[in-house]
């Protein structure tokens, strides 16, 4: 397989045009201009999702998912190129979703993360892609459960997702990703935050990036104390996130982080946590895809007049936001036929 450069080009003509079954068989054989084209249909909604995503479930349950996140300046773009090389020198082909900000102008991913990741382009096993996070809360983009499918059905054993880097509010890849790595870096006060954050209970693998720098086993020793403090994944039966010191830059610790993960799924595996992390995710999926419809729907049919006559019925005090509610969810059921109350304009 060829990877996509930094900067791809466009798909040829012939790529653009190309059935969903034509798109999905070039993918699956490595195409790397059909996997561009399969994502980029994916962050566009395409009409032609719901075929992809129908011909993509035989061939997806292979991949591994790992989570990188934490605050900005702990070097998740470092880390995320060294575990690409770690897990390339073990023979593994690796696919890679870098979450980046949007452009406030175009609405497009700054690319920040794949220049970062320049050394691996010339790796026929790896695929790099940036999804732009176009205001998604949580650190990823709203595509990338779909994006992930995708690499998943072309083959990838592991893909790595690197969310923004917003700081505390970056949970959702807990729910996405089958380990989670959270990221933090000595004198940048991680450790206090990550108590505050509750990211104790979505870190899977703690990592103290920058570890040979002033204060990195200060961070470490306070993270292990509050692990132990934590009350949660303490006994036998539960996991104990470890904390691995690494210097990204140069390569330290990688190993012993890779390490981890595979310690990691061995636990999961054993324990049945795995299955049922991957039913969540994909109840999650289900759940998102559903209320998505569901909103275009009632955009379709109210076209915004019916949701603002019934707030004004809230307003007013002639009904209350659950009847409202309901009269919206049977009017969905009814086609759109919905009655006003005679009140709303009193």
């Amino acid at each position: 397989m060829s990877p996509a450069p930094v900067s791809a080009p466009a798909p040829p003509a012939r790529l653009r045009a190309a059935s969903a079954a034509d798109l999905v068989d070039a993918a699956v054989t490595g195409n790397p201009r059909a996997l561009a084209r399969l994502i980029s249909l994916v962050e566009d909604a395409s009409p032609q999702l719901r075929e992809i995503m129908a011909l993509l479930a035989p061939r997806i349950g292979r991949a591994q998912v790992i989570g990188l996140t934490g605050s900005p300046g702990v070097g998740k773009s470092t880390s995320t190129s060294a575990l690409v090389g770690a897990f390339r020198a073990r023979g593994l082909r690796v696919g890679v979703l870098a979450i980046d900000p949007s452009s406030p102008f175009t609405g497009g991913a700054l690319l920040g993360d794949r220049v970062r990741m320049q050394e691996h382009t010339t790796d026929p096993g790896v695929y790099i892609r940036s999804l732009a996070s176009r205001g998604h809360l949580g650190g990823l983009s709203w595509a990338t459960p779909q994006a992930l499918r995708v690499l998943d059905a072309a083959g990838f054993d592991v893909v790595l997702v690197e969310t923004v880097g917003v700081g505390q509010a970056e949970v959702d890849i807990a729910s996405l990703a089958d380990c989670t790595l959270v990221l933090l870096a000595p004198g940048m006060g991680d450790g206090i935050q990550a108590a505050k954050a509750g990211i104790l209970e979505i870190a899977d693998v703690f990592v103290v990036n920058k570890a040979d720098r002033d204060g990195a086993e200060h961070t470490y020793r306070e993270l292990r104390h509050m692990i132990q403090l934590s009350g949660t994944r303490t006994t036998e039966e539960e996991w104990r996130p470890p904390v691995v010191k690494a210097v990204a830059s140069r390569g330290d610790g990688i190993d012993e982080i890779v390490d981890a993960i595979a310690e990691h799924r061995a636990w999961m595996v054993g324990h049945g946590v795995l299955a049922a992390r991957r039913r969540r995710r994909a109840a999650d999926e289900i759940e998102q895809i559903a209320l998505a419809a569901l909103r275009a729907r009632m955009g379709e049919l109210f076209d915004g007049s019916l949701l603002d006559g019934l707030a004004g019925e809230v307003v007013a005090g002639t009904t209350d936001p659950y009847t409202a509610a309901d009269r919206m969810i049977a009017g969905l059921a009814e086609g759109g036929t919905i009655v006003a109350s005679s009140a709303s304009h009193d």
